[in-house]
């Protein structure tokens, strides 16, 4: 995905994003259920290449529409609890209206980006103290050592 789309996004870009396959740089998440399971994804993107995670939309592209605030909060203290050091993150709120389900009334819906920034060595620390290394390979999140 190009960063230069998550800076300017425009609608031309919204079928784009929808589309685009996930991968070492980008992430879909319907919702965010474990702040510490998100940390692990967030330290991953920081220590490959940096990334996109995009949340409320499922891995088939669909919008399935989030809370913004409460999903951005788990976010911002899931890499301020559990990697080290955080990682700079910043986010956009997107408001969609879902005319599919009725076309008379529309759904709103809103879903996150949220660009992680490149920064290595960062390291996920667990609530038992343990740490540990992750990278993305593909678009999956894997531990490379623990110490």
């Amino acid at each position: 995905m190009n960063k230069d789309k998550f800076e300017n996004f425009d609608p031309e870009s919204f079928d784009n994003l929808l589309k685009s396959k996930e991968g070492t740089q980008l992430d879909r998440k319907q919702k965010i259920t474990s702040r510490e399971k998100i940390a692990k994804t967030i330290a991953a993107m920081a220590n490959t290449e940096g990334g996109v995670l995009l949340v409320g939309i499922s891995d088939k592209g669909e919008i399935t529409g989030i809370d913004p605030e409460e999903e951005l909060y788990m976010i911002q203290s899931a890499n301020e609890t559990y990697c080290h050091p955080p990682t700079q993150i910043k986010s956009r709120t997107i408001h969609f209206r879902d005319f599919d389900t009725n076309q008379f009334q529309p759904i709103d819906k809103y879903f996150l980006i949220v660009s992680i920034t490149k920064n290595p060595g960062t390291f996920w620390i667990g609530k038992s103290g343990e740490k540990k290394y992750f990278e993305r390979k593909g678009d999956r999140t894997i531990s490379i050592s623990g110490t």
